[in-house]
């Protein structure tokens, strides 16, 4: 195997949830008064943690109107869209495969609650796939590396052995301070460019080439 442990962002990079993650902000801001996002600004803090997510969006919101609009956006997701998110095409069989190889190790960092993560891990059977699991809301924010160097002391990997998958640059600049490779999806919400930007180590632009590169069967390369 190409890594001993692969540690996978959520949205974005498995489940196809943008679009809900954007209608929902744009929602719980009007529920809360602050007026209408703009589509790409929400989708430029899909990663972040959600107190970090706010205060990105709505500069200088008073604390009072931030958690009216964090409990705002809660509600839309869970209670007021009962839509089914699903995973992108081909990340089942991925994680699947992947998970059953002898000694390989999977986890998960990402901007979601644990509520919310546990949520999904129940209701789509992946929580079996995955060994750890870190959310923004029980350690520090992307892209600070706490939640990354939480997962190898957890799992007992050193950082050589692991590689973080994202698509976002908060996802490969939280590996990157740590010196871990980092492989960056373009099927989410950061432009490629932009994401070229952090020196991946392997740039997917399709599912099975994610899964090709992590057994170990293409896109040899290191990150500098």
């Amino acid at each position: 195997m190409r890594y001993r442990l692969v540690i996978f962002d959520w949205d974005g990079t498995l489940m196809d949830s943008a679009e809900r993650i954007v209608a929902c902000m744009q929602a719980a801001s009007r529920d809360a008064g602050w007026g209408e996002l703009a589509p790409e600004s929400v989708r430029n803090i899909i990663g972040l943690g959600l107190p970090e997510a706010i205060a990105t969006l709505c500069p200088g919101i008073d604390p009072g109107r931030a958690e009216l609009l964090r409990s705002r956006y809660a509600w839309h997701f869970v209670e007021g869209d009962h839509a089914p998110m699903r995973f992108f095409p081909g990340a089942v069989k991925g994680l699947a495969d992947l998970h059953g190889r002898p000694g390989q190790r999977l986890a998960v960092a990402t901007g979601k609650s644990r509520r919310g993560l546990d949520r999904i891990f129940r209701e789509s059977g992946s929580g079996r796939w995955f060994h750890a699991s870190r959310t923004a809301d029980e350690t520090l924010s992307k892209p600070h590396p706490r939640m990354l160097e939480e997962l190898l002391a957890e799992l007992g990997v050193g950082v050589e052995e692991a590689v973080m998958v994202g698509d976002t640059e908060y996802d490969l600049e939280m590996a990157r301070a740590l010196g871990m490779d980092r492989v960056a999806v373009t099927w989410g919400v950061h432009a490629p460019e932009r994401l070229a930007a952090s020196r991946p180590a392997f740039t997917a632009e399709a599912m099975p080439e994610l899964f090709d590169f992590l057994h170990g069967r293409a896109g040899v390369g290191r990150a500098l």
